[in-house]
C-alpha cells in the first residue's frame, strides 16, 4: 500500500481535512499529515503502509534500509508513549517482527489501529523542531527549535507570525542560542540553513500551507526535522484540527468605512463642531469641566451643550437633544448614565460623527456585554462611530481640543493610543515635561467600536504624525494590526506599552476594559516583524517616544557604536554595562584617537578611553568650550553612531567661580548640529533633587529640546531609549 513518499495521486488539503472530520478525528494521521506536506513541497521520507506484519515481504522490495515503523491509529498521538515506534531495522523480516511485537502492547491492543507506516530512516543530522499555533489575536504562528533537550528544557525556539518572509525565517534561526550545532560546532560539518529556511517558508510563507488553511489547524507538530549537509527531511508530523470553521458572512461595515481613512477620522481628530452631552446647571460634572477646558484652551469650533431643559450652560445656548443642534456634530463627549447612552446617540441619527463614551458599566463589567452592544448597533444606525465606552476624552493640539488640564497647545508629531483614561492623562502630562509634543491623544477604553487597529491606520496616514505610541490592554484585531504596521507604504515607529503581560495583570485588565491581553510570543515575534517596540514601564515608552521625536532614524545604519561622555567615575563603568545588555557598544579608541586626545594634556583624573571619563575640573577648561575639541577628536576617530553626554548637575555646585553647564549644552547643540545623520545626539542631566538644581535643569532641558536634543534623567533611561532607535532602524531597514 503505498505511503507518504510513494507517488500516490495528488489529494488536496481540504479533501484530507474533511475525510479527518468525518470519521471524527481531532487530527490527521501521520500518512494524511506527510502527503499533505509532500502536496507543498515539503520532502518527506518514502515509505509504505502495511495492514499486517505478513505484508512486509511483499512490499518493501522498492524501499532501502535502515527502516522506522510506526503504530497509525487515531487514538495515538504520541507513538513513542505507546511503545509505537521501532528504529534501525535491517529488513523485512525485523519489520514484520516488531510489528507483532509493538501490537501486544496495552496501550495498542485498546486502541483502533489502522495500519502500520514504515519508512526510509533519515540520514544522521541535527534533529529541529518546525511547528505552528493558531493565537487567538494574530493568527497562525510559525515556531522553529533545535529537537531534543534544546526544545524540552531549554525552551530554545523562535517564533514569528504569518507569513513568515525569507527575512523572517533567516532571522529565526539567528535567534536560537543553540545555532552553533547548525554551523558545525565542535567538528561536525555544518548543515543546510537554506534547506530549513525553504522549508519554513513552504510551511508559514505567503503561499505556504498554513496561508493556505490557516483556519484549519490549531496545532502543527514537525518533530524531529533532520537536517544535513544537503537538505531537510521531515521524519514526523502531526496536524491538530481545529474548531469546524463557520460559514464567512458579510463583513460588517461601520459607518463611512469606505471613506480614505484621513478623512474617515478628520471630525474626530479635527471637529469642528462639539456637542456635550452630562453638563449640569446645579453642579460642576466632568462634562461642565470638559467645556471649560475646551474654552479655556482655545476651542474655536461650535460647543453645543444638549440638555432636555436648560436654556443655557457655562454661558453656551443648550439644546434639547442631538437631533436639535444647529449644525451636525462631528465629535459628541458623552458623560451621563451608561443606560441611557444608546437611546441618546439613536436620537442624534444622521448627526453625529463620532462619540466618546465616557461612562464605565459596559463590558468590563459583569453582565455589561449587551449593554455594550446595543450600544453600538444602535450608533451604527445612527451613522455614527463610537470611541470607548469606559475612556476620559481626546487631546487634539491641532483642533483646539483637550480633555486634560494645562496640556501643552503647540502640536506635536506624537500620535498616541490609549485603552486607559487615566494613563493618557499621564502620558499627557509626563510626556509634556519631557518635551513630548502630540499630533493628538485618543482614550479609547474598551474599544468597543473604533479599536486600536483603526486608529493605527490613521495616524500611520497622518501627515502630522512621526511616531505613534500605543497603550494596550487588548489588541482586538491583531491580524489586522499586524498587517497595518507591515504593509504601510511610508512605515513609522511605534512604540507599545502592554497591559496585561503576567497572570494578575491580565486579571486586572479584564476588570478595567474587559480585555484579554494576548500571548507574549505574539508580541515577541509582532517586535522582531515590523517597526514597533515594546516597552514595560510608563516611563520607558515616553522615553522611546522622546526619542523617536527628537532624532531622525537612519534606518540604513541602525545604532550600534556610542561615545559616552562626562562626569561620573563609576556612573561611567555602570553605564558601560547597562549600554552592553542592551546591545550597544561602548569600544575602546583606536591608538590614533587615543593619542590626539592624549596630546589635550587634560587636568589629572581625566580618561580619554571610552567612556571619556571628565571630573569638574576638566569640564571648567576653557570654561566648558574644551569639550568641543573632546568631542570632535572622539567623532572623527570612532565614527559613531551615537553620542551621550551625561553631566552631573550637583557635581558643578560651589566649584569654582565659574558655572560652565551653560557652555557644556552650546557645546552640545553645535555637535548636534555639525554631526546630524552622522550620529544622534543624547543628553543626560542628572540632578540631587534640589529644588534650585532642578530649577536650572528645565532651562537647560528647553534649550536641549530646541536643538532636537532628547533630554534624560538617567544614564540608564538614555540606553534604553538609545536600544529602541536601535531596534527601530533595524526594521524599518528591510
Amino acid at each position: 500500500m503505498t505511503g507518504p513518499g510513494g507517488g500516490v495521486a495528488e489529494t488536496t488539503a481540504d479533501e484530507f481535512v474533511r475525510a479527518a472530520r468525518a470519521s471524527g478525528k481531532a487530527a490527521l494521521d501521520e500518512i494524511a499529515g506527510k502527503r499533505l506536506l509532500a502536496h507543498y513541497g515539503v520532502p518527506v521520507p518514502k515509505g509504505v503502509v502495511l495492514r499486517a506484519a505478513s505484508e512486509a515481504a511483499a512490499v518493501l522490495s522498492g524501499l532501502m534500509p535502515p527502516f522506522a515503523v510506526k503504530v497509525v491509529s487515531p487514538q495515538i498521538l504520541h507513538k513513542s508513549d505507546a511503545g509505537g515506534v521501532r528504529l534501525g531495522l535491517r529488513d523485512a523480516g525485523e519489520v514484520s517482527q516488531a510489528i507483532t511485537e509493538m501490537g501486544l502492547r496495552p496501550a495498542i491492543l485498546a486502541a483502533q489501529v489502522e495500519g502500520w507506516l514504515v519508512e526510509e530512516m533519515a540520514d544522521p543530522g541535527v534533529e529541529m523542531v518546525i511547528g505552528a499555533l493558531r493565537d487567538q489575536r494574530f493568527g497562525q504562528m510559525l515556531m522553529v527549535g533545535l529537537g531534543g533537550i534544546f526544545v524540552e528544557v531549554l525552551a530554545d525556539v523562535a517564533f514569528r507570525i504569518c507569513p513568515v518572509t525569507r527575512e523572517d525565517a533567516r532571522s529565526m534561526l539567528d535567534e536560537l542560542r543553540g545555532r552553533a550545532l547548525l554551523e558545525g560546532a565542535r567538528g561536525c560539518e555544518p548543515v543546510s540553513r537554506e534547506a530549513i529556511i525553504d522549508l519554513l517558508l513552504r510551511l508559514g510563507g505567503t503561499n505556504g500551507l498554513l496561508a493556505r488553511h490557516a483556519d484549519e489547524f490549531a496545532e502543527v507538530d514537525l518533530n524531529p526535522v533532520i537536517v544535513t549537509p544537503g537538505g531537510a527531511l521531515v521524519a514526523d508530523a502531526r496536524f491538530i484540527l481545529g474548531p469546524v470553521a463557520l460559514p464567512l458572512s458579510a463583513p460588517v461595515r461601520a459607518p463611512r468605512d469606505d471613506l480614505p481613512v484621513l478623512e474617515r477620522f478628520a471630525p474626530l481628530l479635527a471637529p469642528r463642531t462639539i456637542a456635550v452631552v452630562g453638563a449640569s446647571v446645579s453642579d460642576v460634572t466632568i462634562a461642565n469641566t470638559f467645556i471649560r477646558r475646551l474654552k479655556g484652551y482655545g476651542y474655536a469650533g461650535a460647543i453645543y451643550p444638549i440638555h432636555p431643559k436648560a436654556a443655557e450652560i457655562e454661558g453656551l445656548a443648550a439644546c434639547a437633544s442631538l437631533a436639535a443642534t444647529p449644525q451636525p456634530v462631528d465629535y459628541a463627549y458623552i458623560a451621563i448614565g451608561a443606560e441611557r447612552i444608546p437611546d441618546t446617540i439613536a436620537a442624534g441619527a444622521g448627526r453625529v460623527r463620532f462619540a466618546q463614551v465616557i461612562a464605565s458599566g459596559f463590558g468590563e463589567v459583569e453582565g455589561g456585554e449587551a449593554l455594550e452592544h446595543d450600544l453600538v448597533r444602535k450608533a451604527h444606525a445612527a451613522g455614527c462611530r463610537v470611541i470607548g465606552p469606559n475612556c476620559l476624552g481626546l487631546y487634539s493640539p491641532r483642533a483646539g481640543v483637550s480633555f486634560s488640564a494645562d496640556a501643552p497647545k503647540e502640536p506635536g508629531s506624537v500620535g498616541v493610543i490609549a485603552q486607559s483614561g487615566g494613563l493618557s492623562t499621564d502620558i499627557i502630562k509626563r510626556g509634556q515635561w519631557r518635551g513630548l509634543r502630540f499630533s493628538g491623544v485618543v482614550s479609547i477604553g474598551n474599544s468597543a467600536d473604533v479599536g486600536p487597529a483603526d486608529l493605527l491606520e490613521y495616524f500611520l496616514a497622518d501627515p502630522h504624525t512621526r511616531v505613534v505610541g500605543l497603550y494596550l490592554e487588548d489588541v482586538k484585531d491583531g491580524r489586522r494590526f499586524f498587517e497595518l504596521m507591515r504593509g504601510a507604504a511610508s512605515p513609522k515607529p511605534v512604540v507599545i506599552l502592554r497591559g496585561g503581560r503576567s497572570r494578575q495583570g491580565r486579571l486586572a485588565a479584564a476588570s478595567h476594559t474587559g480585555a484579554l491581553a494576548g500571548d507574549a510570543r505574539a508580541w515577541n515575534a509582532l517586535e522582531r516583524q515590523v517597526p514597533c517596540v515594546e516597552t514595560h514601564t510608563v516611563d520607558a515608552f515616553l522615553e522611546a517616544l522622546l526619542a523617536l521625536q527628537q532624532l531622525a532614524l537612519r534606518p540604513g545604519r541602525p545604532t550600534r557604536n556610542v561615545v559616552l561622555f562626562g562626569n561620573g567615575g563609576g556612573a561611567s563603568v555602570l553605564a558601560a554595562d547597562t549600554f552592553a545588555e542592551l546591545g550597544l557598544d561602548i569600544l575602546p579608541f583606536d591608538a590614533a584617537t587615543q593619542g590626539r586626545l592624549e596630546a589635550l594634556k587634560l587636568p589629572p583624573g581625566t580618561s580619554v578611553a571610552n567612556p571619556i571619563d571628565t571630573p569638574v575640573r576638566t569640564l571648567q577648561e576653557q570654561d566648558g568650550f574644551v569639550a568641543r575639541t573632546i568631542l570632535d577628536i572622539a567623532c572623527d576617530g570612532a565614527r559613531p553612531d551615537a553620542v551621550v553626554m551625561h553631566l552631573n548637575l550637583a557635581a558643578f555646585v560651589g566649584r569654582g567661580s565659574v558655572d560652565p553647564v551653560a557652555n557644556l549644552i552650546s557645546v552640545a547643540e553645535s555637535v548636534q548640529a555639525a554631526r546630524r545623520g552622522e550620529a544622534h545626539f543624547v543628553l543626560v542631566l542628572r540632578s540631587d533633587g534640589s529644588p534650585e538644581l532642578d530649577d536650572a535643569k528645565r532651562g537647560y532641558r528647553a534649550r536641549a529640546l530646541g536643538a532636537k536634543i532628547p533630554v534624560y534623567d538617567e544614564i540608564a533611561n538614555a540606553a534604553e531609549a538609545l536600544a529602541a532607535v536601535s531596534r527601530m532602524e533595524a526594521r524599518l531597514m528591510r
